[in-house]
């Protein structure tokens, strides 16, 4: 029988369609196999076709900084200012952050847990990230008020923001509702926030409810300082979730959703890739296998797994007890 149906060569295809094929692989395939499987691949992925979405945010949590520098400089320079989701575990200085921001002008998600940014730099590149809609800057201990009022100033579409922090990080500070109130002033088309163990009080967090009037869901964990009154609550605010201030063991939510994937992994990200002619390796996980050394585990002890990412290198936090 005459075979009626015409085949294509994938290579053929456009270099954005392969693109968009390419975006469902693995990042190291897409940086070791494809461009060695024949030219048009190779060119597809040098493009910034591949790479307006791209999440190493597991990968930079086991790396060195210079590693990371490297790479992240070499996919955003790769995208061409196309990039308009990055996801990096730990940025390691304000010169890596000024770089994102001069080539990322297209940036919609942002997401910088436990980055080493800086107020200032902040306030001096925030401009150029206009058209974020989402940012993720928990356990950045570097910043303040003064970066959440730049980026509110700058970044006028911002519906959805994540500023929580680790108890142990915040012991030391009185009161964070200057962040409160930088977030109340500057972010009214805010839909969904973050503010997990911000030391904030009750005015702190009425002074948001009172700005952002979009608001459809609140996460307050761990802010004991914070009394709500349901009643009033549904009356002025329906429709609003609110989460906290007391635990939630278990994660429920739309918004971690992206994260239900998840698996503690021991094996190592030891792959490499090449950039004119570098070879970078991964690094590896903690070998510790008892974080108590001989110790016995205090009797009652609660742990519960909190920041970046469910694996032994985060694991072991005592919570501190609701007052």
């Amino acid at each position: 029988m005459e075979d009626c149906c015409e085949y294509r060569a994938w290579g053929d295809l456009i270099p954005d369609a392969l693109g968009l094929i390419f975006r469902n692989l693995p990042l190291q395939e897409i940086l070791t196999v494809i461009p060695r499987v024949c030219k048009s691949w190779g060119r597809a992925v040098s493009g910034p076709y591949c790479w307006q979405q791209i999440d190493i945010e597991e990968w930079s949590q086991r790396c060195k900084p210079e590693q990371l520098d490297s790479l992240v400089r070499m996919l955003v320079a790769r995208s061409n200012g196309s990039v308009r989701r990055l996801a990096v575990f730990g940025l390691p200085d304000d010169n890596l952050f000024s770089f994102v921001a001069d080539h990322a002008g297209s940036l919609q998600t942002l997401v910088l847990p436990r980055s080493k940014i800086s107020d200032s730099i902040v306030e001096q590149v925030s401009a150029r990230l206009s058209n974020l809609t989402f940012l993720d800057v928990s356990y950045c201990k570097k910043i303040g008020p003064r970066a959440l009022e730049a980026f509110g100033n700058n970044c006028k579409s911002l519906t959805g923001l994540r500023r929580t922090m680790h108890p142990l990080e915040v012991a030391d500070k009185v009161s964070q509702d200057d962040e409160a109130f930088a977030i109340a002033s500057t972010m009214p088309k805010l839909r969904h926030l973050e503010v997990a163990y911000l030391l904030l009080t009750t005015h702190g967090v009425l002074e948001i409810l009172a700005r952002c009037k979009e608001l459809d869901y609140l996460d307050v964990r761990g802010c004991w300082e914070v009394k709500l009154d349901e009643r009033l609550l549904k009356e002025k605010h329906a429709g609003l979730k609110v989460l906290g201030p007391h635990i939630v063991d278990s994660y429920e939510g739309s918004f971690w959703d992206d994260c239900s994937d998840y698996s503690d992994t021991s094996s190592v990200y030891s792959w490499e890739f090449m950039e004119d002619e570098v070879v970078y390796e991964g690094g590896s996980d903690d070998d510790s296998d008892d974080i108590w050394g001989d110790e016995q585990a205090p009797e009652g002890l609660e742990v519960r797994f909190y920041g970046g990412g469910f694996n032994r290198a985060f694991s072991g936090f005592h919570w501190p007890a609701s007052p």
